[in-house]
């Protein structure tokens, strides 16, 4: 199941960039206004092809956030990281035995003058 949903929101997010690419921007044409030049638009009888992009984006945009957060509960093995407390790190890291504290060398208790 968690596959088939990010598969389709793997999808869902290809088509959302192809429509944001044929948005025409403020500035310029846009990838539509190659296809206006070509008569496509007047052909399929679409007239407002900037609000239907619109509204694909808002809602492909929407899809792929809730493919998403629904990918999000469906990931294998959630149910096995519930049952331990403790982080993955410290389950596979062993306890470290005591070691036995060195000895320390001692000063000399008279202190050692240059030779005359």
């Amino acid at each position: 199941m968690h596959v088939f949903i990010v598969i389709v929101g793997l999808l869902a997010s290809i088509l959302l960039i192809g429509v944001i690419l044929l948005q025409s921007p403020k500035s310029g044409s846009g990838l539509t206004g190659g296809m206006a030049s070509l008569g496509t638009v007047q052909t399929l009888g679409v007239r407002r092809t900037g609000d239907f992009l619109s509204k694909m984006t808002a809602i492909l945009a929407a899809v792929v956030m809730l493919l998403c957060f629904i990918a999000q509960f469906t990931l294998p093995g959630k149910e096995s990281s519930k049952a331990s407390p403790e982080s993955i790190l410290q389950q596979s890291v062993p306890a470290r035995p005591a070691a036995p504290a060195k000895a320390v060398p001692s000063a000399p208790s008279t202190p050692l003058l240059p030779a005359k």
